[in-house]
């Protein structure tokens, strides 16, 4: 049986999706059907906030990074290896939670891409160290401009302090 991560546990299983048949009727009944639930006891938990405010941000970001054939994680994993030149792909899968089996296909496709080399690694000969090549560089330059961007334009209505705040109190939650 295959090892399981935390991440790995909160991804719902994959279904094909049903087509809509054309544009939803936009009534009045749903809107104020919306507004009847009550959502207070689930709008109190940490986990349904969270994953809402994800769903919302990563939203906005698979399409903004459409345009450079980025996932979420393909965009961490060639940021952290343009943060970190070098650095392996045990350490990536320890910083990003991933399995080492998801992250092989991974890297395979960034390195068919063209947008990292494969070097030996200085100190451990069995390792070896990743960097960004000079098309990966400049992928992930734009890519980190539009995630900065992105960032402004989905917390524009907190201060930049309640969103320092923020950040930091969710770090409080999942750092040990």
């Amino acid at each position: 049986m295959p090892e399981t991560t935390l991440a790995n546990t909160l991804r719902r299983p994959r279904a094909a999706r049903k087509p809509v048949a054309g544009p939803l009727p936009k009534s009045s009944a749903a809107s104020e059907t919306r507004s009847n639930i009550d959502t207070s006891y689930l709008e109190s938990l940490l986990g349904y906030n969270a994953r809402r405010a994800a769903l919302a941000v990563i939203g906005v970001f698979l399409q903004r990074m459409a345009p450079f054939g980025l996932r979420p994680v393909d965009f961490s994993v060639l940021t952290l290896i343009a943060h970190n030149p070098g650095i392996t792909s045990r350490q990536l899968c320890a910083a990003l939670d991933i399995l080492p089996p998801n992250l092989v296909g991974m890297i395979k496709g960034l390195d068919q891409r063209g947008l990292i080399d494969r070097r030996p690694h200085p100190t451990d000969r069995r390792a070896q160290g990743l960097h960004l090549s000079p098309a990966g560089q400049k992928l992930q330059k734009s890519a980190q401009a539009t995630a900065t961007q992105l960032e402004n334009d989905v917390t524009s209505r907190l201060s930049a302090d309640e969103f320092d705040t923020l950040k930091s109190l969710l770090r409080k939650v999942y750092r040990p």
